[in-house]
């Protein structure tokens, strides 16, 4: 496992510095516009893929549930993946999302999903492995709230397979708010955080 998978050894540093909260809150400005401009443009290829296979449309969702992974990634601290995804549901819905206060209740799931896996590991694993379950875990608690709020009443075959498909983007965000997070850090513009200062050096 490589360095930057682990956080330092000892006490977890639960307390968010001025400089946490100012990055959290510029990555999820950036989550929210990514969200809006997504939220225009995920109809056409949601169609293509309901059209090959009903229910594989869950896959479009992965850029909505990336943020909450890169946010956790880069701050380390609890509150990290919510506060990133909740904050940008905010900003998303301020700019015009379709699903007006929904929006807020998406981005508690998924930030909550995320937030439970880094938990489990008590913020001390931030590898690829732990991102991807975080993503996933992100996905599973959006499914449980669509298929609540906008689903019930689909097929069952449907349900399944949009269920399993949102969970699979999940893990697809995962990847890319880890390789977002790895990419940040061998710039060094990490360098005030344990993402940055254990990236792997160039030999």
């Amino acid at each position: 496992m490589n360095a930057s998978a682990r956080a330092p050894k000892g006490r977890l540093r639960a307390r968010w510095r001025v400089v946490d909260i100012v990055v959290a809150a510029v990555i999820a400005v950036v989550g929210g516009v990514v969200f809006w401009a997504w939220d225009l443009a995920y109809e056409a290829p949601s169609g293509l893929l309901e059209a090959a296979v009903p229910g594989l449309s869950g896959l479009v969702s992965a850029l909505w549930l990336f943020i909450g992974v890169l946010g956790a990634v880069i701050i380390r601290k609890p509150g990290a993946a919510l506060f990133t995804e909740l904050v940008a549901a905010v900003l998303s819905m301020v700019l015009g999302a379709q699903y007006g206060v929904d929006t807020l209740v998406s981005g508690i799931a998924q930030g909550l999903g995320a937030e439970i896996v880094f938990a489990l590991f008590l913020y001390r694993r931030f590898g690829l492995g732990v991102a991807v379950l975080a993503g996933a875990a992100a996905g599973a608690l959006e499914t449980i709230h669509e298929l609540i709020v906008w689903y019930s009443d689909a097929a069952p075959g449907w349900q399944t397979i949009y269920s399993v498909s949102l969970i699979v983007a999940g893990g697809i965000a995962g990847v890319i708010g880890w390789a977002l997070a790895r990419g940040l850090a061998a710039t060094g513009v990490l360098d005030r955080f344990a993402a940055g200062r254990t990236r792997p050096r160039s030999a």
